[in-house]
Parts: C-alpha cells; sequence; structure tokens
C-alpha cells in the first residue's frame, strides 16, 4: 500500500479569519474554495506543491454559518470542528494546523488495513462527498468517524481518494511549498506502525514526545513552521 499527503488542514472559527491568518503568516492570499453541503462548511486553498509533495495543497476551513450539515442527527463535523474545546481555542487563539488528509488509491482497502491487528483502529465510514467548481464537479471518498475525531492528536492522516479530478491541478502556483512533516506523540510507536501500514512513513518524521504536528513552508516571507500544539 502508498500514500501520498494530500493536504494540510488549518481550522479556523470564521472563514475570513482563515484568510486574513494566511495573509499575515505566509504572505499570500488562498485562492477561491467551495462549499461542503455534507459537512456544512467552506474552505479556502492554495498549492504546496513540491518535489517532496507532489500534489500537496493547503486547506483553511471553517463552519458555514449559512449551511445546516446534510449529514444525519448525531453524526459531527469532520475534523473535530463541532469539539468545544476546539472552537473556544480557534476564537481565542486564531486559525492553526490541525490536522492532514493522505491520498490512498483505495480508501476501503487503507480502512480495513488499519481496522485489522495489531492496530485495530476505527479511522471511519468512507463517505463519497462533491462539490462544485468553475472547473467542474470536484469528487471524493473520504474517511469520517461519526463523532468527528482526528486521530492521535490529529497526526494520523484522514484518508481520501479522489475521482478522476484532484483540485490541485487547478491551482495556480502560490509561492509556497511544504519542504518538512514530523509528529511527535506518546504512543510514538503505534503511530509509526500505522502510517507504515497506509504507506505513508516515508513522508512523516515521527518521534515521542508531547502531541504536536509540525509542518515546514517556504513562503514568500522565508521558512514557516506550522505545529498544531497538540490541539
Amino acid at each position: 500500500m502508498h500514500a501520498e499527503i494530500d493536504h494540510l488542514v488549518i481550522a479556523a472559527a470564521r472563514l475570513d479569519e482563515g484568510v486574513q491568518w494566511c495573509e499575515a503568516a505566509l504572505g499570500v492570499t488562498p485562492g477561491a474554495g467551495g462549499a461542503h453541503p455534507l459537512m456544512g462548511t467552506h474552505n479556502r486553498l492554495l498549492t504546496l506543491a513540491g518535489a517532496g509533495f507532489p500534489r500537496c495543497y493547503l486547506e483553511i476551513i471553517a463552519i458555514d454559518p449559512g449551511q445546516r450539515p446534510a449529514r444525519g442527527a448525531g453524526q459531527r463535523r469532520w475534523f473535530d470542528l463541532d469539539d468545544p474545546a476546539l472552537q473556544a481555542d480557534l476564537a481565542a487563539n486564531g486559525p492553526r494546523l490541525v490536522h492532514l488528509a493522505a491520498r490512498v488509491p483505495d480508501a476501503h482497502a487503507a480502512v480495513r488495513a488499519l481496522a485489522a491487528e495489531p492496530l485495530r483502529i476505527d479511522r471511519g465510514e468512507v463517505l463519497q462527498a462533491s462539490r462544485e467548481t468553475p472547473a467542474g464537479r470536484l469528487e471524493w471518498q473520504i474517511t469520517v468517524r461519526d463523532d468527528g475525531r482526528r486521530l492521535f492528536d490529529g497526526a494520523l492522516p484522514t484518508l481520501i481518494q479522489w475521482g478522476p479530478v484532484h483540485p490541485a491541478d487547478a491551482m495556480p502556483a502560490s509561492g509556497i511549498t511544504l519542504t518538512d512533516l514530523g509528529a511527535s506523540h506518546p504512543r510514538a510507536d503505534e503511530l509509526r506502525t500505522a502510517l507504515a501500514t497506509i504507506g505513508l512513513s516515508h513522508a512523516i518524521e515521527v518521534f515521542a514526545g508531547a502531541p504536536n504536528l509540525i509542518a515546514t513552508l517556504e513562503t514568500p516571507r522565508g521558512r514557516v513552521v506550522l505545529a498544531s500544539k497538540g490541539h
């Protein structure tokens, strides 16, 4: 099994705050995104693609106050966006890196591999999602737990399997590239095994420590390090 880093997830209390954060922290304005009717969220995007992380991009995402999620009652939004503690932190301290997604050729097979012994990790149901773009309809399959939880404090990626169109293919150059990705966690050995199981151990350096996801970017303002800080 082989996987690649698909995108980094920056959560914001409001999408306009996410845009302002991007302009201040990275020196660029993110490109257009869209709405996710299934989850009641909306986003803005910019490419991070480089030699080490092809087709990788940055997603700035927030709850859309103008949408009601189409998911069933009791099912939470992706990326822990319904978590009150996360929302309180975003409101108090601003947008930040919270998670990442990994691109896989077969999401169902990757979910089964994580669920098998010895890991027995429930990465969630594989959902069909889509949104309309000026270039056409984007379709993908993505793992989302009913409780919306990220796993390993955000360091174990959500799994995504794209349809015939990938959003990064239509993104203009941003001047920003992802150059390095690492994670620390108290259960470092288990996290390493999980990443190896889905074929992603080549992309993320894992070491023991307090929970943290760390991404290093080269930007128009020089090197910028984003950290989840265990939230």
